[in-house]
């Protein structure tokens, strides 16, 4: 049997998103709708990116990386993976913050 389908709104960095999702999963999409928002305005609010597609892909990877601290208690991430991400992260930031200049000029 199919599970029952709602549709529900969110805001993220104040612009509204309505996303299906079945019922019994309502309160998890809004925590998480609540988290990304929070950290998506967290980096805006740095100042040091500019741009939402800029601010969801920084926050995106901050939250996988979060995500997989968490994990490594419970699998086999080790440092391996927190020194990729962090390589990543870092990369991320100097194009972003290279890009950012080259607007301003």
């Amino acid at each position: 049997m199919a599970k029952e389908m709602i549709q529900v709104p969110v805001r993220i960095l104040d612009k509204e998103y309505t996303i299906g999702c079945p019922v019994e999963e309502r309160d998890a999409l809004l925590d998480a709708a609540r988290t990304l928002n929070e950290k998506m305005h967290e980096i805006r609010n740095s100042g040091k990116v500019i741009g939402t597609e800029r601010i969801a892909v920084m926050a995106a990877i901050n939250l996988s990386h979060e995500l997989l601290q968490h994990r490594h208690g419970v699998s086999g991430y080790n440092g391996e993976h927190e020194r990729r991400l962090l390589h990543i992260q870092e990369r991320i930031e100097r194009t972003l913050e290279a890009e950012g200049r080259q607007l301003k000029l």
